[in-house]
């Protein structure tokens, strides 16, 4: 397969896949990365520890009922979860384990056929990159003048992609009809929440295994078409940004968007899409970071999420010891500071103070005082108190990256 995907196949289509989906070194694979992740079990509440415990058993079983095509997937079960800050929440499809492998074996097998074609300014749910490469790649066009920008959100994206334009584009590189017959039966799962139980008529479940790479291939059209019009784009999964550096040019390349997200079925979101200046007071929010007038921070959803993770951790009602606290405060602390890092330097000091009151009040309530830790309860917890304590700094933390090496 990888000297096919140098030299390339007849026609440009595999026309023989199956086999290497119920591949035992396939499946094996699969399960490591589903073992990995852990998450809840689906519809029949199997676990990814209770997988675990007969796992050759349970991968041999789906070597036989793939290669014999028996193989049916289960329902998806539907959850939701809650968006920081805001009132909506976000609908979850969760796969039973079984599932899960199966689906992770399919997007091994796919994935390196559509990855070759991918747009390089595509950053999400792909081998190799992220987050962080996407957000370099917007500081780079800012500081080089594009700061008009198209801040796009496509309304409901994974759950309204149409199945028979999305199988069309499998097609275009897939012939081996048991590979697209097993697409199709995970676009058709049943969906269960609760003793409810429906076949939805589009997207693709949140939550699914191959869904990244099905969201991420209905949209290369659209990557293709925007680069090929002269665009500057920058997208990860369904959030995108087209950076220009005239108003006039923001207008064209928004009203070029419409026109290839109409084409797809889609629709852009009324009230999230917009064209801002960056260089201008308001900005834009692009994965998890504010950009405005040259800077940028934690945007607000980002800021609240990271202070609600912060709360959990330093209740007054705690029993817990202030150095058991502080040891389970410092990992959060540190993962949140390893993706702001880039922020701007104001960030980090107010929110070392009001860890520090979060940490002073539980230490004001055990000596029998009331309310939040603040006045002479400065002088009595100084911050030096805190740093002996081996408290993470987000101060020192910024100094000592931003040091030259």
């Amino acid at each position: 397969m990888l000297s096919a995907l140098e030299e390339g196949v007849k026609g440009g289509k595999w026309f023989r896949l199956i086999d290497k989906v119920y591949a035992s070194g396939t499946l094996a694979a699969s399960w490591r990365q589903v073992n990995a992740r852990a998450g809840a079990g689906g519809v029949d509440r199997q676990t990814v520890e209770q997988f675990e415990t007969q796992a050759e058993k349970h991968l041999q079983s789906l070597h036989e009922a793939l290669r014999t095509d028996t193989y049916v997937p289960q329902a998806v079960r539907r959850c939701w979860i809650e968006k920081v800050g805001s009132v909506e929440k976000r609908p979850l499809g969760i796969p039973t384990v079984r599932d899960r492998v199966v689906q992770g074996a399919l997007r091994l097998v796919l994935e390196p056929i559509f990855e070759r074609e991918f747009h390089a300014r595509s950053y999400g749910f792909r081998p190799g990159r992220g987050c962080k490469d996407a957000l370099r790649e917007v500081e780079r066009l800012l500081k080089e003048g594009h700061t008009f920008v198209v801040d796009a959100d496509i309304k409901s994206y994974f759950d309204t992609i149409p199945h028979p334009e999305l199988m069309a584009e499998v097609r275009r590189r897939v012939a081996d009809g048991r590979v697209l017959k097993l697409l199709e039966a995970y676009l058709s799962q049943g969906v269960m929440e609760g003793l409810a139980q429906w076949t939805p008529e589009a997207g693709t479940p949140q939550g699914a295994v191959i869904s990244p790479l099905l969201a991420n291939l209905y949209l290369h059209p659209v990557d293709q078409a925007l680069a090929e019009a002269g665009w500057e784009v920058v997208r990860y999964a369904d959030d995108l940004v087209i950076l220009c550096r005239s108003e006039e040019e923001a207008q064209r390349a928004l009203e070029l968007l419409e026109k290839l997200i109409t084409e797809r079925k889609l629709r852009l979101h009324p009230e999230k899409t917009r064209i801002v200046d960056a260089s201008q007071r308001g900005g834009f929010d692009f994965l998890g970071y504010h950009f405005e007038q040259g800077k940028r921070w934690p945007r607000k959803k980002s800021l609240r999420k990271f202070k609600e993770a912060v709360r959990r951790r330093t209740r007054r009602t705690s029993g817990k010891s202030l150095a058991t606290v502080i040891t389970e405060l410092n990992p959060v602390l540190r993962g949140w500071f390893q993706y702001f890092k880039h922020s701007h330097w104001t960030t980090f000091g107010p929110l070392d103070a009001w860890i520090r009151m979060r940490l002073r009040s539980i230490l004001r309530k055990r000596s029998g005082r009331r309310g939040r830790g603040r006045g002479a309860d400065h002088q009595r917890w100084p911050n030096s108190f805190f740093r002996e304590r081996d408290l993470c700094s987000l101060v020192e933390a910024h100094r000592l990256a931003s040091r030259p090496p």
